[in-house]
């Protein structure tokens, strides 16, 4: 659904966009956008040419880089791919932290038409191999702590340490004459990979102002805010912080590695105006010791912003109640974007809404007959918009109806408000019973002496699948399998009882905090 041209203006106003500056930069800023388009490169163009003094990157290392700055850094880039016989069309992966150094290389690649595949740094070194193959990539960049992963890369691949990449970098004294490719370089983002091996899906680039609106919109954004960006820049959420970022001329705050102290330290250091992030990091903050004063420190935070999994059972609320209400979630995927989002009005009145589409978004919950459910009946759910993606490099897709895609998920509409009920492959049959492991997970995860909870569907000889509920205990507290198994039984149908329950340290996560399904169930035979 196209956004009108009066709401876009409105929406830009009111986030500071569109405001008084200095005609020519203003011109420039257009021109650039109208030269480059709205993409990477464009975005990154038009915010030098409006703001070049402005911080646009603090890293940890190479601390404050303005746009004008990263810019030329950012044409080195291009000029360094060019040299190496990288040609438009051709895939180069990435695997970096999060980095000034690895922003350079995505916006340089984008500049040339190169197709930038950004590796998951949580892939072992077999998965590294197989993803390389899979993508045919020619070469790839890595940080220099990945040494060890790279010795199974196929023959004839050709890998760049980043600290030697660096170093040609900061060699580099011409600024190449570019102009923009025939074919816009694409970036591709790896699926998250819980239960196999990852997909690469292609980021379209933005066709106009819509796909910015849509999203601040909703989230109160505003040109030139900082913004801690502790999502990895390689999952869609941390990508989409940067483009957000570039945007709005924005300062975007670095950390190579999440640590919740330092997350939150760094948000009254860098005195941030909002934060991305996965819900896992925002679950691993909440853990430090109580900070009552902490929020007059956060004076300048309005925006906590997560997308990528679902928080435990009333969760948001009490992140709220110590944070203030700043959190938006998103709910989306690498292959929809965006789908809903929740505002901190939203999780108050329903803790564990998913929200509801933002401009430009269209949502149905579909039955098997890709017919509408009643509102209130759980189905499945499609999206269109804007971004939505055209298809995974392998040639692959998701299903689609009338253009839109499905999300995978389960879900319903109640009172206005969207609800994810679970992945439409996670229900399991139980001796002839539908069991769906998220209605499990709820209820265990609001047991005094549950930290953490991850309830899956096995193979079982006699009842065809079974449930199996892996827990981490909060720490001192006591809990057996016989008091898990009784306390689901004493508040839900036999059925839902798991007939394992295993004790973890820790759930096995991926590096963008989602719970890897797949080593859960290896452990039960």
């Amino acid at each position: 659904m196209p956004i009108s041209l009066l709401t876009v203006a409105a929406v830009m106003v009111k986030r500071g966009l569109i405001a008084p500056g200095p005609p020519h930069r203003q011109l420039n800023q257009l021109l650039a956008l109208h030269k480059w388009g709205f993409g990477l490169a464009g975005e990154l163009r038009q915010a030098a040419s409006r703001s070049p003094q402005h911080v646009a990157v603090v890293d940890e290392e190479r601390g404050e880089v303005t746009y004008g700055e990263l810019l030329r850094r950012s044409e080195r880039a291009s000029g360094l791919l060019r040299a190496k016989g990288f040609r438009p069309g051709e895939r180069v992966g990435l695997l970096a932290r999060n980095h000034v150094g690895a922003i350079e290389i995505i916006t340089g690649a984008s500049a040339v038409g190169v197709d930038l595949v950004l590796m998951n740094t949580g892939l072992s070194a077999g998965q590294l191999a197989q993803v390389a193959n899979e993508q045919e990539l020619t070469a790839l960049i890595h940080d220099d702590e990945f040494d060890a992963m790279v010795g199974e890369l196929p023959d004839g691949l050709s890998v760049i340490r980043e600290s030697d990449w660096a170093s040609e970098l900061d060699a580099a004294t011409d600024v190449p004459d570019l102009a923009p490719p025939p074919k816009d370089g694409r970036t591709i983002i790896l699926t998250s990979g819980t239960t196999g091996t990852p997909k690469g899906a292609a980021r379209k680039s933005p066709s106009g102002f819509g796909p910015l609106v849509s999203i601040i919109e909703r989230i109160p954004l505003r040109a030139q805010d900082r913004i801690l960006v502790s999502a990895p820049i390689f999952h869609t959420w941390g990508y989409a912080a940067m483009q957000l970022g570039f945007a709005l001329r924005a300062t975007i705050v670095l950390q190579r590695r999440f640590d919740p102290q330092s997350a939150k330290d760094a948000l009254e250091t860098q005195k941030c105006h909002a934060m991305f992030a996965v819900p896992v990091m925002l679950q691993r903050m909440m853990e430090l010791p109580a900070d009552p004063t902490g929020r007059s420190r956060r004076s300048n935070l309005r925006v906590v912003a997560t997308s990528g999994s679902a928080y435990p059972h009333g969760f948001t609320t009490t992140f709220m109640d110590e944070y203030g209400d700043v959190l938006y979630n998103l709910y989306g995927s690498t292959e929809a974007s965006w789908v809903c989002i929740a505002t901190p009005e939203d999780l108050r009145r329903d803790p564990d809404t998913a929200g509801t589409p933002p401009l430009g978004t269209v949502v149905k919950i579909l039955d098997a007959d890709n017919r509408e459910v009643p509102a209130g009946e759980t189905g499945r759910i499609f999206c269109g918009n804007e971004l939505v993606f055209d298809g995974y490099t392998s040639g692959t897709t998701k299903d689609f109806v009338d253009g839109l895609v499905s999300t995978g998920d389960l879900g319903h509409e109640k009172d206005g408000l969207f609800h994810v009920d679970g992945r439409d492959d996670d229900m399991i049959v139980s001796g002839g019973e539908n069991v769906y492991p998220v209605e499990v997970e709820s209820l265990l995860v609001d047991h005094p002496a549950v930290r953490e909870v991850s309830v899956v569907g096995v193979p079982d000889p006699e009842f065809g699948q079974r449930l199996a509920a892996f827990l981490v205990l909060n720490e001192g507290a006591e809990l057996d399998a016989d008091d898990v198994k009784a306390h689901v039984k004493a508040h839900r149908a036999r059925h839902c009882v798991p007939r394992e329950v295993v004790f973890l340290d820790e759930l096995p996560r991926n590096a963008t905090g989602k719970v890897l399904v797949r080593e859960l169930r290896g452990r039960v035979t």
